[in-house]
């Protein structure tokens, strides 16, 4: 019952994508049903062309085949021109809904919380973006404009069968329900097939991105055959599902031309009867032939849907997969009381804050501190102790359980998001540097930063001398994700973005884990310019670099167990003592 409310829900989503280009759909309707009615009149012409050329006295009526026929060439002439321009308008509908659907998607995405990237591989984000989007594309230019087209001529014929032999209707009596039972019994065990196909091909697309994006690692441990086998199953997968989507989807068509052969049978059969035993009266030749033709145009319609409803399935199931993004809750709205940090002094408390991921697994117990303002608090730990955790609670990437915390005093969850976010500075251990110049990269956070500011935010990150010896120099393309700069320097270049924005706080996770010694002792000769009057929260697993903090907190399985500055902890022995001395053994 969810499923199908899923596909109806999906389907009346699209249809109001459509009716944002109700003009053009309107347009397309027109074109459609005169295309139709004009295509339809041919078998009526031919059915009038036949009996005059067996008119009564054994005479062929020429003018009268003639104007027939003429009129007959004109029409489907006509109609082929308006069947062009309706395919026309359906491909520039298809691309502006397609356009809509990738950019509220978009948007969805940068509403999202930091939560749902951590849960979702991005593969299978990406597929929803790229390849489902495309299905749905692809399937409104033609498929749409088939199925369209298809009922109009379905309903045409019927009415046009109607008027030349309503006993001879009495066959579809049996091959109509015959085929929506068919339909019925195919489709129920194929739109299953079809949105685990989708599901396998983000599966497919986020392995593929991992090898791709870890290729230095992967060859340093010569695994190149295991991950081609590994690339073969998951490969497989994906073919298996394509194959039994496509095999029992296709099973629609040859199924519906047998009744639609059948069909054709039954009516040349009857109409013979009904000529013989009338002796012409109730039917002539010529109305046995337009029957038949109608009849095929009837079936004809009923059989192309067969062939194309796999696609319609496939577009479905992408559909339901874009919807089913676009209907994640997006981060909780600031509410209405809360107002912008403005003149932030840079006090931080938290107060017996419990959080986890999990609702069953907390991560943080009862986890307290006060950052003074100015003053530099240090996280150490070992790995998963929940130093990062700290981190996304402070910018409100995640919602705290229990507890507080606040800012000068004040309840972050009183302090808008963005302005909350913008009071600090942040790098992180893993860079991020976008498609672009240099200088687009370090002035991003400050669009409007003067070229002197960038070059100086550059020289007390140590990168400037860098910098200028490149042929561009600040105007230099970053390939993607910077792929044609080391590491180091991407560090760099993230830590000149940082001084940058001259925040009241700053954040440093791991800040010069890419750079050498040499290097990483001048970054911390401009970190110590930088962090000066500001609040600044270290997260660092070389101790070396936090010895000068003015609070470190050791942080173990989501707990302070000590804190204190380096020498009041050396001193006191414990958990921090072993951890520095086993870095300096």
């Amino acid at each position: 019952m969810n499923k199908q409310k899923g596909k109806r829900s999906a389907l009346l989503r699209l249809g109001g994508y459509l009716w944002k280009f109700k003009w053009f759909l309107i347009l397309a309707i027109l074109l459609a049903m005169t295309s139709n009615v004009l295509s339809l009149l041919g078998p009526e012409l031919s059915g009038q062309a036949i009996d005059a050329a067996t008119g009564g006295k054994g005479r062929v009526d020429f003018e009268a085949v003639l104007h027939f026929a003429g009129l007959m060439a004109i029409f489907y002439v006509v109609s082929a021109i308006l069947s062009y321009l309706l395919q026309i308008t359906m491909i520039h509908i298809a691309r502006n809904v397609t356009f809509r659907l990738r950019q509220d998607l978009f948007e969805r995405l940068a509403e999202l919380p930091v939560g749902f990237y951590d849960s979702h591989p991005p593969g299978d984000i990406l597929s929803r973006i790229s390849y489902d989007a495309d299905n749905i594309s692809e399937t409104l230019a033609s498929d749409v404009v088939h199925v369209f087209t298809a009922v109009i001529t379905i309903f045409g014929s019927l009415y046009m069968m109607l008027r030349i032999s309503p006993p001879l209707l009495l066959v579809f009596a049996v091959t109509i329900p015959l085929s929506i039972l068919l339909t019925r019994f195919i489709t129920k065990r194929t739109r299953p097939l079809f949105r685990q196909r989708s599901k396998k091909l983000g599966e497919l697309n986020d392995f593929v991105e991992e090898k791709i994006s870890g290729q230095k690692t992967l060859k340093s441990y010569n695994q190149e055959e295991n991950v081609l086998q590994d690339f073969d199953e998951e490969d497989e997968t994906v073919v298996e599902a394509y194959y039994k989507a496509e095999y029992y989807g296709s099973t629609m068509g040859p199924s519906m031309n047998l009744i639609n052969n059948l069909s054709l049978a039954l009516v040349s059969v009857l109409g013979a009867i009904l000529y013989i035993t009338s002796g012409g009266t109730a039917i002539t030749i010529g109305n046995i032939s337009s029957f038949v033709l109608y009849s095929r145009k009837f079936s004809g319609p009923i059989h192309e849907i067969a062939n194309i409803f796999s696609e319609l399935q496939s577009a479905l199931a992408a559909a339901e997969r874009i919807f089913g993004l676009m209907d994640e809750l997006p981060e909780p709205a600031d509410p209405a009381d809360a107002e912008p940090a403005e003149q932030v002094r840079g006090e931080v408390q938290l107060k017996q804050v419990d959080f986890g991921y999990l609702p069953e697994k907390t991560i943080l117990h009862d986890f307290s501190l006060l950052a003074e303002p100015g003053k530099t608090v240090a996280i150490v730990g070992p790995t998963g102790a929940g130093k990062s955790t700290l981190i996304n609670l402070l910018m409100r990437f995640y919602e705290i359980q229990e507890g507080s915390v606040a800012l000068d005093g004040r309840d972050i969850r009183q302090i808008t998001r963005g302005s909350l976010r913008l009071a600090y500075s942040m790098v992180l251990q893993e860079t991020w540097l976008f498609y672009g110049t240099i200088y687009d990269n370090i002035a991003y956070g400050r669009p409007d930063a003067t070229r002197e500011e960038v070059v100086a935010a550059a020289k007390a990150a140590g990168i400037h001398p860098f910098i200028t010896a490149l042929p561009e120099g600040y105007d230099t393309i970053l390939t993607d994700d910077a792929a044609n700069i080391s590491k180091g320097q991407k560090q760099l270049l993230t830590i000149a973005r940082a001084m940058l924005m001259n925040c009241h706080m700053l954040i440093l996770d791991e800040a010069t884990s890419n750079v050498d010694t040499r290097t990483e002792k001048l970054v911390q000769k401009a970190m110590l310019k930088l962090m000066k009057g500001k609040t600044c929260f270290v997260v660092a697993h070389r101790l070396s670099t936090i010895r000068d903090a003015d609070l470190i907190l050791v942080v173990k399985e989501g707990e302070i167990v000590q804190r204190g500055t380096h020498t009041q902890l050396m001193q006191e022995g414990g958990f921090y003592r072993e951890l520095y001395n086993a870095q300096f053994e």
